[in-house]
């Protein structure tokens, strides 16, 4: 028989018991080794049953064994240990309470942070990929390093479909149900304890509630809207039902969820805990970039115009983009929008005309009728920034349509490279290893603040110990990988006498290659199947022999994707190298954890330049395992011989498709032929391939640092979260009206403003290097004054078509005017500093002391053909 209702009956801990619940409720568990062991130890069976769910175990403990606990005298010191620790964790000053770089009064008071999903750990399973574990690790690392963030995303009933494979490999989806109430998340509830709800509301009377559920992330809140309440009809109750699912109103009505009623939770939740009101409201991806849209309603509730609160909202507002292809940015129909705003539904006093025209792609090529929600996010944030040094100068390239008449690098989107959460990713054999040579406290400080603090040490642990250490991750792995496949045989219908062979499977003593990710055509998952026979002779080999671990869902509705898994799968079912290669389905946080240290090197082989970041080779090279990459993402930006290896690329040469690949797959080949396999078999005789040894200490010691995810964080508050609060404190209401008033005024007076005539004084002698030029330019500023422009020079090499690269710009101060036309004379000395072609232009901007950037507007005036003599190309 089936029950027809389902609820959780929790247990009531005894007295002496009582910590275990906060240590449970608190998500530290997941990165924090020592609470982990005790919850082990309430329960062993249970633990590993409950997969390392505290809350699970606390659910199912026998009532006798909590008796017996109660009484155990040395498991009560390891839990009043274990509370105590974390109460100094929750209430102790750390690196952002001690903060003494730079201006310290200028940190925001608080940063609310918004994500589609969070990737905390494998209890909470609200993540589909990179993004999620991205914002998980940007919570846990913002905890870490005590930086006051509020976490802000949905809840989601189903999470992100679990993976199964057919019998003959094709992707099967199942979506389990997700009762909050067994899960690490408690209801926001008010004094009177009923829960706190968020409302929408949605065309035809309709409205849209949702409850808030917090998620303790050490010292970070995360607050998820859940919209599966009895108030709301079937449809609305379903919008929060799958991460990424359903059809473009669906998806709508889940970022309205996220942005609006998520900036509405946060109030909610500072009014009834007493936490400090966000200053800084930071958006991961476009996906919640509704929330500037509240933001502005609740200032013109307060009497501000649109004007100038979208000015207080774009002055406190970081965008931060993950996509390097415009195929990655969710676009709406502008009907479907309008449909959803204005009279009727949501924010009525909030002009519905204006709303549209920020997500209208108005850049040549794009399309009126849709609206971008990157777009919005980049009108509504006066920073923004891409997430490698690479996909930073994609982005501006993606996006410099906005602003039109500037170069790309002029482009006002930065970038912060990506880290990760050494705490959660960094396997507990190699933290080991170096609390043993550096101690544990030190080890720690290392792991969460990041620089370069102590991890030149691991250049003095001997090569014995570290080729141990990898044999014994190695051997862990195995184990891992046959106890899945097992599992993942038998529910594609195989029977115990035909998995025999999966005792075979993998040796620890076989130099193993690991390659997990999404599987978007772009990452190339089958790129390795491009010579079958060839990659067949490199499993084989009988001296050098490799083999690889893959795992990877594709998106439920690519079917090419899928395409993709079901060939990788069929070639690792071939009997001849079934024991050489595995594809493991249902890729996850749990699997993660097991396959990046148990790899020997890592490989990734998107097609560049479109992998923005991809932090799963930064998870492995904390654990000692080299890269194998092309250099895409933050591999561009950080290879170094001594890492591993990049991957010979042939973009910008105009091939199709299967020639690239044809290309860049052989030279995958030859580099594992003849450089990976021959450096990891190359051993002394103490049987250590001392050249490998080296470049793991050359990764732990010198890269190690660079890809953690507090050095990540501490460039967000440096040079973005604190810069937006300063912004935003500047721009208080008399100071947004009046920048909103001088914007209005000079869009209106710009299209008469130009470059009227350049010229070059004579007495400056011949170009030559050292040479100083003396520029004389006569500009019409319209109805705008000197206060309201700055006028610069441009200068730098020139190439064949005159076009500026590595420009310098120089401002050139007035010297006269206005005449009887309203013009004004600028002048200033130009130094020729480099030889070669050397060109010039000047150019006219905006200026204003409450702009972050001469671009910011998007305006600029350049010289036209008519304009006089001297803006062209000096060739010396």
């Amino acid at each position: 028989m089936k029950a027809i209702r389902r609820f959780t009956v929790r247990p009531v801990l005894p007295e002496p018991l009582r910590p275990l619940s906060d240590l449970a409720r608190n998500l530290r568990w997941s990165w924090h080794a020592e609470t982990r062991e005790l919850f082990r130890a309430v329960d062993p069976d249970n633990w590993r049953a409950a997969g390392g769910d505290p809350v699970r175990v606390l659910g199912a403990v026998p009532a006798g064994r909590l008796t017996e606990l109660a009484r155990d005298e040395q498991f009560l010191a390891r839990l009043a240990a274990a509370s105590a620790d974390l109460d100094d964790y929750l209430g102790g000053e750390r690196w952002y309470q001690q903060h003494t770089g730079g201006d310290a009064a200028g940190l925001p008071a608080a940063i609310a942070y918004f994500s589609p999903e969070f990737g905390v750990t494998a209890a909470l399973p609200q993540y589909s990929g990179g993004l999620g574990i991205l914002a998980g690790d940007h919570l846990k690392s913002a905890s870490d390093l005590g930086v006051p963030l509020i976490g802000v995303g949905l809840l989601y009933r189903h999470g992100y479909f679990r993976q199964s494979l057919s019998r003959d490999g094709w992707q099967q989806e199942h979506y389990p149900l997700l009762d909050p109430n067994e899960l690490p998340v408690t209801l926001l509830r008010q004094a009177d304890d009923t829960p706190v709800r968020v409302h929408l509301a949605l065309p035809g009377g309709r409205s849209l509630h949702a409850h808030i559920w917090v998620a303790q992330v050490g010292r970070v809140p995360l607050l998820m809207l859940d919209s599966d309440v009895e108030e709301n009809g079937p449809s609305e109750r379903d919008v929060t039902d799958r991460l990424y699912g359903g059809g473009s109103e669906h998806r709508l009505l889940q970022e309205m969820l996220l942005g609006i009623g998520g900036v509405r939770a946060v109030r909610a939740y500072c009014a009834l805990t007493g936490h400090a009101a966000p200053e800084v409201f930071h958006t991961n991806e476009g996906h919640a970039g509704f929330l500037g849209l509240e933001r502005i309603r609740e200032l013109q509730q307060d009497g501000t115009g649109f004007d100038a609160a979208l000015e207080t909202v774009r002055a406190g507002t970081v965008f931060t983009t993950h996509t390097p292809v415009p195929a990655g940015i969710d676009r709406f129909d502008r009907h479907l929008v309008a449909r959803h705003f204005g009279e009727g539904a949501e924010l009525p006093a909030v002009d519905t005309e204006r709303i549209l025209a920020l997500g209208r792609e108005t850049y040549p090529g794009g399309d009126p009728n849709v609206f971008n929600m990157a777009v919005m996010g980049l009108r509504l944030a006066q920073r923004a920034n891409g997430v490698s040094t690479l996909h930073g100068a994609v982005s501006r390239e993606m996006f410099a349509g906005l602003w039109p008449g500037f170069d790309p690098e002029e482009v006002p989107i930065t970038s912060i490279t990506n880290g990760v959460h050494a705490p959660t990713w960094v396997a507990p054999e190699v933290r080991a290893l170096g609390a043993r040579h550096i101690g544990a406290a030190r080890a720690e400080e290392a792991l969460t603040v990041g620089g370069s603090l102590r991890w030149d040490s691991a250049a003095d642990i001997p090569g014995a110990d570290i080729w141990a250490l990898r044999r014994d991750l190695r051997e862990q792995l195995v184990a891992e990988v046959r106890t899945r496949l097992r599992a993942s045989w038998r529910e594609r219908g195989a029977g115990s006498a035909e998995l025999g062979w999966i005792d075979t499977v993998l040796d620890p003593d076989v130099l193993t290659i690991g390659f997990a990710r999404r599987v978007p055509s772009y990452k190339r998952l089958t790129l390795m199947l491009r010579d079958r026979e060839r990659l067949t002779r490199l499993l084989l080999d009988p001296e050098r022999p490799v083999q690889i671990v893959v795992a990877g869902k594709a998106h439920p509705a690519d079917d090419g994707g899928k395409r993709l898994v079901r060939e990788l799968v069929r070639f690792s079912d071939d009997p001849r190298v079934r024991h050489r290669i595995v594809f493991l389905p249902d890729y996850g946080m749990g699997m993660a954890q097991k396959l990046y240290p148990g790899c020997d090197v890592w490989l990734n082989n998107p097609l560049r330049p479109l992998e923005a970041c991809g932090t799963s080779g930064m998870k492995a090279a904390l654990n000692g395992c080299l890269n194998l990459s092309v250099l895409d993402g933050w591999w561009d930006e950080w290879f170094e011989p001594d890492f591993g290896w990049a991957i010979p690329t042939a973009d910008g040469h105009g091939l199709d498709e299967d020639r690239r690949d044809d290309l860049e797959a052989n030279a995958l080949y030859e580099l594992i032929e003849q450089r990976v396999a021959p450096r990891f078999y190359d051993r002394d005789a103490d049987d250590l391939p001392e050249r490998w040894i080296e470049m793991v200490r050359h990764t732990l010691a010198d890269l190690g640092p660079k890809v953690l995810a507090g050095r990540m964080v501490r460039e967000y508050v440096e040079k973005l979260y604190a810069p937006a609060a300063q912004a935003h404190r500047a721009l208080d209401v008399p100071g947004a009206a009046e920048l909103a008033a001088w914007k209005s005024r000079v869009r209106a007076a710009w299209r008469d403003v130009a470059v009227d005539h350049v010229e070059v004084d004579e007495a400056s002698g011949v170009a030559e290097l050292g040479a100083t030029l003396g520029l004389r330019v006569r500009v019409a500023l319209a109805d705008l004054t000197p206060d309201d422009v700055e006028v610069q020079a441009v200068a730098g090499r020139v190439d064949a078509s005159d076009k500026l690269a590595d420009a310098q710009t120089v401002p050139l101060k007035p010297a006269g005017g206005p005449d009887q036309q309203g013009r004004w004379v600028y002048e200033g000395p130009l130094t020729l500093d480099r030889t070669g072609p050397f060109g010039y232009t000047v150019r006219i901007l905006p200026t204003h002391r409450l702009l972050p950037a001469g671009a910011d507007l998007g305006l600029v005036a350049l010289p036209t053909e008519a304009t006089g003599e001297g803006a062209g190309v000096l060739m010396r």
